[in-house]
């Protein structure tokens, strides 16, 4: 496949890998872009930079491959370093960051004057304009569907995707309820010319994370995710567990709630360990609308090779409808 993305990136398909706390290691990254995609590892699911920098080092030795580095700079309890995220970064010689959060800007011309392509993450077109007249190379746009935060706009692809197309200059990346070729022959028609997937590439042999948790997400229904935080205007899509429901409910209640009422709910260790033990009801598990439309467990590369024959077949489809 050849569009802006893909001789922007220099990756095979236009397909991206999202940046998921906890799940974008080394073995998934490297696993992608071996399939001909674009691998990404989160910077902040390392420890500390020096944790980063050898965790892109790791990387490179499994894929030759180009990969990325998610930078998400939002406001937090307990902000990380970022600035030293940065620097473990360009002393690793990463050439391709996705930056996501309104603090990212501030990391934008440290990354520029290395000539670091930057790809942005946004909920919203006029988020995507301004950071695109910041300099960003690419525009990752995010649908109400996706998992994590979709922000507070409730916008879903089939809208959000043209109306960033029709605006944007340039190269667009279409994320949230993408998970197989149909999606992705959707976006290539809405004006994407790239797609964004997380909670699919969850589902995938290489993903670091409990089968159990794969196989219930697997078996999940379109419906099995719910929005948390609503109430401190910082949504956020999760798998619909009891932890989730709990914080729900605790949100709802006629008093309403703080973020230090549920911060034992949601704290980032509890997810995390859920991950790894495979209790799907012990954490906040990110997972996407899309849910519903996986239903197997395949390697990067099986899937990657699917997605893109089925987008072919589609789009081959869709065309005939015109031919006399």
């Amino acid at each position: 496949m050849k569009t802006r993305v893909t001789d922007l990136l220099g990756i095979r398909y236009p397909i991206i890998q999202g940046g998921m706390q906890w799940v974008g290691l080394a073995e998934l990254a490297s696993a992608v872009s071996n399939a001909g995609g674009l691998g990404i590892l989160t910077a902040l699911t390392q420890p500390t930079p020096q944790d980063l920098y050898r965790e892109i080092e790791r990387c490179r030795r499994m894929t030759d491959k180009p990969f990325a580095v998610n930078l998400t700079v939002f406001p937090t309890a307990e902000p990380r370093p970022y600035g030293e995220y940065v620097d473990a970064l360009l002393d690793a010689d990463v050439r391709i960051v996705e930056t996501a959060g309104s603090g990212a800007k501030d990391h934008f011309s440290k990354l520029k004057a290395r000539g670091v392509i930057i790809v942005h993450k946004c909920v919203a077109v006029r988020h995507a304009l301004s950071a695109e007249s910041q300099g960003v190379d690419a525009i990752s746009i995010d649908g109400f569907e996706c998992a994590g935060h979709p922000g507070e706009e409730d916008i879903p692809g089939l809208v959000l995707i043209p109306a960033a197309a029709r605006r944007v200059k340039v190269p667009l990346i279409a994320s949230g309820g993408i998970g197989d070729g149909r999606g992705m022959a959707a976006a290539l028609a809405l004006g994407a010319e790239g797609v964004n997937m997380g909670t699919r590439f969850c589902c995938t042999k290489e993903a670091p994370i409990h089968d159990d948790i794969k196989r219930a997400l697997m078996n999940a229904k379109e419906m099995d995710t719910t929005l948390i935080f609503r109430s401190l205007r910082n949504s956020a899509r999760v798998f619909k567990n009891t932890v989730a429901e709990n914080v729900v409910q605790m949100e709802r209640s006629p008093d309403g709630c703080s973020f230090s009422d549920i911060h034992h709910l949601v704290a980032g260790q509890r997810g995390r360990d859920a991950l790894r033990s495979g209790k799907i009801e012990d954490g906040i598990i990110s997972a996407g609308m899309v849910i519903g439309l996986i239903n197997d467990i395949p390697t990067c590369a099986e899937l990657l090779d699917r997605m893109v024959t089925e987008c072919r077949e589609r789009l081959a489809s869709a065309a005939s409808a015109f031919r006399e």
